[in-house]
């Protein structure tokens, strides 16, 4: 009993608040642990039990126990989280930006439907690869990857201790260009595939009138598609693997 006393301590107690707060920011704003299916109970329980998994690891925060300072280590540790988070999320957000520009060109934009992973109306197009894409980052283990940083952030940025620095805006702006150049990169095959479809029924409509391109050509052009697109998920998957751990290993750098 006076074991566990001891530990009643003020510095203890802002200690085990603060690294319950970088762990549960972790989980609201990291790729796979943010989905909107895993209840918020279930997220809490979760990011509590990993805080007492950790907090024998965390030296005890050494800053003086103010108001101010805990609540602006307080607020540190959430900008800590969601600077993370939404850096990891680029490589998931280039395969929804990619099934919207696939969408799109097969005439798919108004086939939406509520996407269960972010509860956000989204093409159809997107939720496949959004659904591969998950189940992909779990064959790979990304999501023990995501607790390894949670662990090695620890040793390297004491609890209180972030700072939102210049490198970490401009890698943030980098990587969000580059979730365009991505997206479009990725959906490329099957935008140029219609591109060149369109070229050949154009040119047929000009050699034959009676040529019904809504009867024929819009019905081809998407089952042309959709073979392609089965063609090339594994490389987009390969693509957005290396992405991933680009930008992971992005962040171990920072």
């Amino acid at each position: 009993m006076l074991d566990f006393v001891q530990f009643l301590t003020s510095a203890s107690v802002v200690t085990f608040m603060l690294l319950f707060v970088r762990v549960s920011t972790l989980f609201v704003f990291m790729p796979f642990f943010s989905s909107e299916i895993i209840s918020v109970t279930v997220k809490s329980a979760v990011a509590f039990y990993m805080t007492l998994f950790f907090y024998p690891l965390v030296p005890t925060v050494a800053f003086e126990l103010t108001p101010s300072n805990v609540m602006a280590a307080v607020i540190m540790e959430t900008l800590f989280g969601f600077s993370v988070g939404i850096i990891l999320r680029f490589a998931f957000a280039a395969l929804q930006y990619a099934g919207e520009q696939i969408a799109f060109v097969m005439g798919f934009s108004m086939a939406t439907s509520i996407d269960p992973q972010t509860a956000q109306s989204s093409p159809m197009i997107s939720q496949f690869l959004n659904t591969v894409a998950i189940l992909f980052f779990l064959i790979f283990d990304g999501h023990h990857l995501i607790l390894l940083f949670m662990s090695n952030s620890l040793s390297t940025i004491s609890l209180g201790g972030f700072l939102l620095s210049d490198s970490y805006l401009e890698s943030i702006m980098a990587e969000m260009a580059n979730l365009f150049v991505m997206g479009f990169s990725l959906a490329f095959p099957i935008l140029a595939l219609s591109l060149l479809s369109d070229i050949i029924f154009g040119m047929i409509m000009k050699t034959m009138p009676s040529f019904n391109l809504l009867v024929i050509g819009f019905p081809a052009k998407i089952a042309v598609s959709f073979v392609v697109l089965i063609a090339v998920v594994g490389s987009m998957m390969a693509v957005f693997k290396s992405e991933f751990l680009r930008t992971f290993n992005l962040l171990g750098g920072m």
